[in-house]
């Protein structure tokens, strides 16, 4: 079943497009041009290209490729491409000379990084990441380089006359294969009718960056299919950086103007009901995969509009996994899985980026399947496995200023559900009173993070935004609800090298006098780095007994806290 054509007059062959639901089938090119123009077997390209590259992988006098760039090695390709097939080249058409130079050229330049593509080298690592693909459509892992002047001056002229053709609505319609065929069939017309030179690379790349505007977020798509990338940062329209490994690197990823940021941002925050406007420039957002998004834009965003995109991990990041990673060490994991299930609540701060989210969504996979859990976020992203999960999210206020639905209103709607326990994406505002008196009156285990340098200054933080309320309670009242409330304070940073590291694994023990009283049972103590700038550091068992041995020993984890601890 295809998609709706708008009625227009081609005058590139003579015939009419098709009206109604017809597939679009792309007439390519008139009778007397198919000999010479149209493109024989693929399969034959691909043959040719691989015999060139096998005849130069032969040559001992073959330069370094290495230390080439893509300009010196396309020309080189084509001049030994030439050579080498001789006759047989001559007899191909001028679409399939340039399909097997570019195939050749492809695989000269991007085999070096292609040997081992498991492993993330600097080499790797410098490559400009819009070079980057990851796992294409047709399933293999690669990376690809685009011939990227050719594809944009191609989709410059191809798109506005292609989203003539065709009924937008219907279009979206269509499963993404299909769209595909049908979009690559029109492509090839439009592309006749312009007299464009693209071999079938291109082509392909044309089509996909097309369909990337269509269905999913134009320029953006190719960073968000590379799991490697952490966060995306839109900085205007001709700035866009990523996080790889833990550091900022500058893309050539670039939009056309601000307007074309403006529609993807426009699409993201469409998907889940929300609106970005003068009105409201201000929003946050998520993706279908559970990305989470902010955009801000003009006028409080100076330079245009701004979308950062915190990146939701398909790998499942268990505390398993962090110990792999050396996020922390493996007595570490052991107390916050006791911890977990001996229903402590527990408090995860850090810095931004930090891995706060994912050390929350790891704790959380230690929670009891037969509990009830009310999860409170301002954008959903948290993603627990347990089967009885109530997930709740914030809602901003409408045009007219009202209908807004806060934390704090989600909190004390959250009490009434019969929750077994609560867990709060952030705790940002006041709300913060309400959790801390829902952990004292019979939701245990709950969890929550919060922003904070240091595990004191997470309880400082605690204490200022109680008092955000507006309630006169006294210093120490607020300081004894602390005290009662959390048991584990947990330090997560990123650190210089962009590795995550569990610093501080702090327990909440009472009070004395007007003071929360706290104990350290796991540190994180620096010692240096390597050569290769990567930090040294132990992590250590203060040798206390944990204040909560008393409720492991109820839920029968004292013998296994104490193991842990050895």
């Amino acid at each position: 079943m295809g998609f709706g054509r708008r009625s227009s007059e081609n005058t590139a062959n003579g015939s009419t497009a098709v009206n109604g639901s017809q597939p679009a089938m792309a007439s390519f090119a008139t009778s007397g041009e198919q000999s010479t123009q149209e493109p024989t077997d693929k399969t034959n390209c691909i043959e040719l290209a691989e015999r060139v590259v096998d005849d130069i992988a032969d040559n001992q006098d073959a330069p370094d490729f290495t230390s080439m760039s893509r300009a010196e090695i396309a020309k080189y390709s084509a001049t030994v491409t030439e050579k080498i097939l001789g006759k047989t080249y001559f007899r191909l058409n001028l679409l399939e000379q340039r399909d097997v130079v570019s195939r050749v050229v492809n695989q000269l330049y991007v085999a070096p990084i292609r040997e081992e593509p498991e492993e993330e080298d600097d080499e790797f690592a410098d490559m400009p990441i819009a070079a980057v693909w990851g796992t294409n459509d047709r399933g293999s892992a690669t990376e690809r380089v685009l011939s990227s002047t050719s594809v944009t001056l191609a989709r410059n002229k191809v798109q506005p006359v292609l989203f003539e053709r065709i009924d937008i609505s219907a279009a979206l319609s269509l499963p993404r294969e299909e769209l595909t065929k049908q979009i690559s069939d029109i492509v090839l017309e439009i592309a006749h009718e312009e007299k464009l030179q693209l071999n079938k690379v291109e082509q392909e790349d044309l089509v996909k960056v097309l369909l990337d505007e269509m269905l999913g977020l134009g320029p953006l798509e190719p960073l968000l299919a590379d799991e490697s990338i952490n966060d995306i940062m839109v900085n205007g329209h001709n700035q866009v950086y990523v996080e790889r490994r833990g550091k900022l690197v500058l893309t050539d990823v670039k939009f056309r103007d601000d307007r074309h940021v403006m529609n993807v941002a426009t699409r993201i925050v469409s998907q889940i009901g929300r609106r970005v406007d003068e009105s409201s420039p201000l929003v946050d957002a998520r993706l279908e995969d559970g990305s989470r998004v902010n955009i801000i834009i003009p006028p409080l965003a100076i330079d245009g509009p701004s979308i950062s995109i915190r990146k939701f991990s398909k790998k499942k990041i268990t505390l398993d996994v962090m110990e792999q990673q050396q996020n922390l060490s493996t007595p570490m994991a052991s107390v916050l899985r006791i911890a977990s299930r001996s229903k402590l609540n527990i408090l995860i701060s850090g810095g931004t980026g930090s891995g706060k989210t994912t050390l929350l969504n790891a704790m959380s996979q230690m929670v009891d399947h037969g509990d009830r859990i009310v999860t409170i976020e301002d954008a959903a992203e948290l993603q627990l496995q347990q089967p009885h999960v109530v997930r709740l999210e914030t809602r901003p206020a409408n045009l007219e200023g009202q209908g807004a639905i806060t934390m704090r209103d989600l909190v004390k709607n959250a009490l009434r559900m019969r929750p077994d326990r609560i867990i709060l994406g952030e705790v940002r505002g006041a709300e913060a009173l309400d959790m801390l008196q829902a952990m004292n009156t019979g939701h245990e285990g709950s969890m929550s993070t919060v922003h904070a340098n240091r595990p004191r200054e997470a309880l400082t933080r605690l204490e200022n935004m109680v008092s955000m309320v507006g309630v006169a309670l006294p210093p120490k009242a607020v300081r004894t609800q602390i005290a009662a409330a959390i048991d584990i304070i947990i330090q997560i940073s990123r650190m210089r090298d962009g590795i995550r590291r569990i610093t501080h694994i702090m327990e909440v023990v009472g009070m004395e006098d007007d003071i929360v009283t706290t104990q350290d049972l796991f540190t994180f103590d620096y010692t240096g780095e390597d050569a290769a700038g990567t930090i040294q550091g132990e992590f250590k068992y203060t040798g206390v007994r944990p204040h909560f041995s008393t409720k492991a020993e109820y839920f029968g984890l004292e013998r296994a806290l104490l193991e842990a601890l050895r």
